[in-house]
């Protein structure tokens, strides 16, 4: 179950057009140009995301980073790349929260 802290982070993450779109897109990681079945694992770099929202690299990141934190995408650092990818655990913690409390 879901804190109140824990959903007040969710809703502030989600509250963004951009960052519900992030998280739609992540759901498929093969629809993005030059991903290998095996990078499904780690997830997609932040360059390939970056270049699907269409706004700068920083704001991605810091979209990306707002999503992290509120326990919607992990992380994975590969050399100097980072790599997203959903957490569906965490995800399907938070759809059972919301079936209970409301």
């Amino acid at each position: 179950m879901f804190s109140e802290a824990e959903l007040s982070a969710v809703f502030r993450a989600l509250s963004n057009p951009t960052r519900r779109q992030m998280l739609v897109w992540l759901k498929d990681p093969m629809s993005f140009p030059g991903q290998e079945p095996e990078d499904v694992e780690i997830g997609v770099c932040v360059s390939d995301i970056q270049q699907r929202t269409g706004v700068g690299q920083s704001t991605t990141s810091q979209y990306l980073t707002i999503l992290r934190q509120a326990g919607l995408v992990i992380a994975t650092r590969r050399g100097k790349w980072t790599y997203y990818r959903r957490d569906e655990a965490n995800i399907a913690r938070l759809l059972e929260t919301l079936r209970d409390v409301f």
